[in-house]
């Protein structure tokens, strides 16, 4: 692992990331609450297959520092931008997770595609997640400001419950291993607090719906047709009528978190859209 440091305005911050293999570069960037470990089934995958693999903390999660705020996708994307300058890559292919679909997209809106040849939106947040007139299959405006308020009452009982919802967790029928779910919790209970309701804040209440237009590169959306934490008719099916160049692929019966319950038909989506002209 290493860290890379960031220095903007007052603010000062480090991002931890791992920097694996040779190639064209793949920058992993996670979901919310967690970390680049979430990543761990297919970062070998992509460095097996030939190319560079990169993946990084979050502000605020993980190893990476936590300022008081700052949590905005534009100081996101902008953290981004300099991991990507500063390890000067080019020809990059972006792979964002849930969350992590808001930095790919507006990292394209503020910088621009000179450095990046493809995209990958896996369970991605995009475009939108929220209930409006016009989405009326988005999650209504009063269950999201429950999670807040159960993050601030007790962000460990929260935590301890996302991740069932997050895999589809069924006491009967067990697609991940209770170990799963308490690595995960050890994992989103060590992230900053102020980073937790800051994140979940910018993931709830943006609309990337005019800024897909700037996806101008090829894009594979991946999406669980169970997804039941990011529902696939306010994200997936939206986002490949938005974004030019696109295409959907859906696994009927995943959940949110594919990248474990799924891994290996993930894998092999993403290496086959990684080597394809």
């Amino acid at each position: 692992m290493a860290l890379l440091s960031i220095k903007r305005d007052a603010e000062e911050i480090q991002l931890n990331y791992i920097d694996y293999g040779q190639g064209q570069p793949v920058i992993l960037i996670h979901g919310w609450p967690l970390s680049h470990q979430s990543w761990e089934k297919q970062i070998p995958a992509i460095v097996d297959a030939g190319y560079r693999c990169i993946a990084y903390d979050r502000r605020g999660f993980g190893k990476s520092s936590a300022p008081y705020d700052t949590y905005d996708y534009s100081s996101l994307a902008s953290d981004l931008h300099e991991l990507i300058e500063q390890l000067q890559l080019k020809d990059v292919v972006l792979v964002g997770f849930s969350m992590g679909g808001g930095e790919v997209v507006r990292y394209l809106t503020d910088y621009g595609a000179s450095k990046v040849a493809k995209a990958v939106l896996v369970a991605s947040i995009i475009p939108l997640v929220k209930q409006h007139d016009d989405n009326p299959n988005g999650v209504p405006a009063a269950a999201l400001e429950d999670i807040i308020k159960a993050i601030q009452k007790d962000r460990f009982a929260f935590l301890a419950e996302f991740h069932k919802g997050f895999y589809n967790y069924n006491w009967s029928k067990k697609d991940v291993s209770e170990q799963q779910l308490d690595f995960d919790f050890s994992v989103a209970s060590q992230a900053s607090s102020l980073a937790t309701i800051g994140a979940a804040k910018a993931w709830m209440d943006i609309d990337f719906r005019e800024e897909c237009k700037h996806m101008n590169v090829p894009t594979l959306i991946i999406h669980g047709k169970a997804d039941q934490t990011v529902p696939i008719e306010t994200s997936a099916e939206q986002a490949v009528t938005l974004i030019p160049n696109s295409k959907l692929i859906v696994y009927d019966d995943a959940p949110h978190g594919l990248n474990v319950t799924h891994s290996d038909q993930l894998n092999k989506d993403l290496i086959a859209f990684l080597t394809s002209q």
